[in-house]
């Protein structure tokens, strides 16, 4: 008789936002006359810039004539995108980075996940506590998380990594020794970030304990402050430990588009073994590739007119985080992020648990939100709200939370 994964069997529950798209659903459905302002998933609300659409109906063209069209792309994805981000997002920035290390996918979510399958099922994962829900649930379908204590909400053999207001939201070295560590900066759900000098103390702390760090930088467009890096590749060393993984659903708004990339270096080695060459073994054996119409309104980012569109675009969600932070410490909670982030995340009030303040403000205020407590252990008590929504629709919220 066939067998399955039991792994599976070891997840708590359903994922996170669909847990929170079934209650708003039943809610929604109960109350139909309420009018819900959606400030809870991370998805973005304004429409593609003008050089994207120009470029993917220039895309789209091509791929009507014979003499242009395009079938599978190049296994590492088409180089004049590779090109393209080696310019804009890593020459830029002084860091050392060739086309023929980055790895063209449909998104950070799937990287993420799909990362752990080259690593093998006895490492040790260390992950920032609150966290991105993907990093460990993929660990715990992999087997590498040992077992999941309902009370503690903690998986046996991951090293949580506390991020609090004590410790403003950014983690120590661990104590016990990680074989694989996530960072996520700018922070999702925290909204925090991480100075170069700080970064750097991670990245000499890895090569020195023979650890990799697999660095999620897709909120990097957010950056406002001049002391935080946009990329761990400006850190010395980081090309011997450090996978990055990028996202342009954020940036440029490609969450109903899909595209992503990961930058493995070739000098990033367990032993003898290069990790760039397995990766790209994986990648050529279970993936076929963005679209080539994808990936030319990916290079369009990179474009002048695209920089500047984006541009405008980010300042235009980093304006509702602005006014989320504001409008919460004016009606008087604690806020957090929002600065260097679309993320703002608050502290509950009057001791509520996070999905009480959930219930709390989907029912009397018509907003959804994210309960902490879903990132981590340490994310109970806390809440994140999303800058991604309309700014009509954002500035509405926050009137609605000063009323209650």
């Amino acid at each position: 008789m066939f067998k399955i994964n039991e792994n599976y069997l070891k997840l708590p529950g359903s994922y996170l936002f669909s847990t929170i798209g079934k209650k708003v659903a039943a809610y929604s459905s109960a109350n139909p006359d309420k009018s819900i302002i959606r400030l809870g998933i991370g998805d973005v609300t304004q429409p593609l810039a003008p050089a994207i659409i120009e470029a993917l109906h220039k895309a789209v063209d091509e791929m009507g004539k014979k003499e242009t069209f395009h079938g599978y792309a190049p296994d590492l994805g088409y180089e004049f995108l590779r090109n393209a981000i080696v310019k804009g997002d890593y020459e830029s920035r002084g860091a050392d980075i060739k086309a023929d290390e980055i790895f063209v996918s449909d998104g950070a979510k799937c990287d993420s996940s799909n990362i752990q399958e080259i690593f093998g099922s006895d490492n040790k994962i260390a992950v920032c506590d609150p966290v991105y829900p993907v990093y460990v649930d993929s660990n715990v379908m992999a087997g590498r998380t040992g077992e999941y204590n309902k009370e503690t909400e903690t998986w046996s053999k991951v090293i949580y990594m506390p991020c609090t207001k004590e410790n403003n939201f950014t983690p120590e070295l661990p104590k016990e020794t990680p074989d694989m560590i996530y960072l996520c900066y700018p922070n999702n759900p925290t909204g925090s970030t991480i100075t170069k000098d700080e970064l750097q103390k991670w990245v000499d702390y890895a090569n020195k304990v023979g650890a990799v760090i697999i660095y999620d930088a897709a909120y990097e467009a957010y950056i406002s402050e001049d002391n935080v890096p946009h990329t761990i590749y400006e850190c010395e060393g980081a090309r011997t430990c450090a996978i990055e993984l990028r996202s342009f659903s954020k940036n440029a708004g490609f969450t109903g588009v899909r595209l992503g990339f990961t930058v493995i270096p070739k000098e990033l080695k367990c032993g003898e073994v290069s990790l760039h060459a397995m990766w790209a073994r994986r990648h050529g054996t279970k993936y076929n590739g963005a679209p080539y119409i994808v990936q030319r309104a990916g290079e369009a980012v990179y474009s002048e007119a695209g920089e500047q569109q984006l541009k405008e675009q980010v300042a235009y969600y980093m304006n509702n985080a602005k006014t989320i932070r504001e409008g919460l410490i004016s009606a008087g909670y604690e806020a957090f992020g929002g600065i260097n982030a679309p993320y703002v995340w608050l502290k509950t009030p009057d001791k509520m648990t996070s999905w009480e303040f959930f219930d709390y403000l989907l029912e009397q205020a018509n907003i959804v939100g994210t309960p902490g407590s879903g990132f981590g252990p340490s994310g109970e008590g806390y809440f994140r709200l999303t800058g991604f929504g309309s700014h009509e629709a954002t500035v509405e919220a926050m009137e609605r939370i000063k009323r209650l």
